[in-house]
């Protein structure tokens, strides 16, 4: 089927974790003809939650919308459905991975995003997660984060200020920033010109 003619929609399921579950979800998404163009799971106490990018003809997105939520009210499951539509992603000509391990204290992630965001960088990615305090040690935050650049931007501007970050706070951190060569239009304009001379 031709991307155009193909139909998408975001699901979301949330409920207690128990062995099988995650099976019995995708095996109903098969049945009801769609396709799983993409997914994260994740743990969160004793939930699990479990995101979904479907695709699939109209019949097959109206099948699963009308009867997912009987099958998650059989499984005890809270389930979100959005429609969505396929779109051009825009030029990010660099990608910024950090990891950061932290003694945990209120607003460490808000700190680090809003260090992405000041540098208008697109957070693709975010992971934490705290390890509990012991005899010996206080509890610790893990973070990572994957971030893109806009166009036309450089994502090493920002190893700087995240560096000074992590020694305000008193962190380990890492930082890795990859540059994409991005094509030129201008250059291409201008061989344009000269050929057509």
């Amino acid at each position: 089927m031709p991307q155009s003619q193909l139909h998408q929609l975001v699901i979301t399921a949330l409920g207690a974790d128990r062995p099988g579950i995650v099976n019995t979800i995708t095996r109903h998404v098969s049945s009801c003809g769609c396709n799983i163009e993409d997914s994260r799971l994740a743990m969160l106490g004793e939930e699990f939650t479990f995101i979904m990018l479907l695709s699939g003809s109209w019949n097959a997105i109206n099948l699963i919308e009308s009867t997912l939520p009987m099958k998650g009210a059989e499984l005890d499951l809270l389930i979100v459905m959005k429609r969505t539509a396929a779109q051009q992603r825009p030029a990010m000509p660099a990608t910024v991975w950090v990891q950061v391990e932290v003694d945990d204290s209120p607003h460490l992630i808000e700190r680090f995003t809003d260090l992405f965001d000041s540098h208008q960088m697109n957070i693709a990615e975010l992971i934490s997660r705290t390890q509990p305090a012991n005899d010996t040690s206080p509890s610790r935050l893990y973070i990572q984060i994957t971030a893109h650049s806009p166009a036309h931007g450089d994502g090493s501007v920002i190893e700087h200020a995240f560096n000074k970050l992590c020694t305000e706070l008193s962190a380990q951190g890492t930082i890795s920033v990859v540059n994409y060569p991005q094509h030129d239009e201008r250059m291409e304009s201008s061989d344009e010109s000269t050929e057509s001379r």
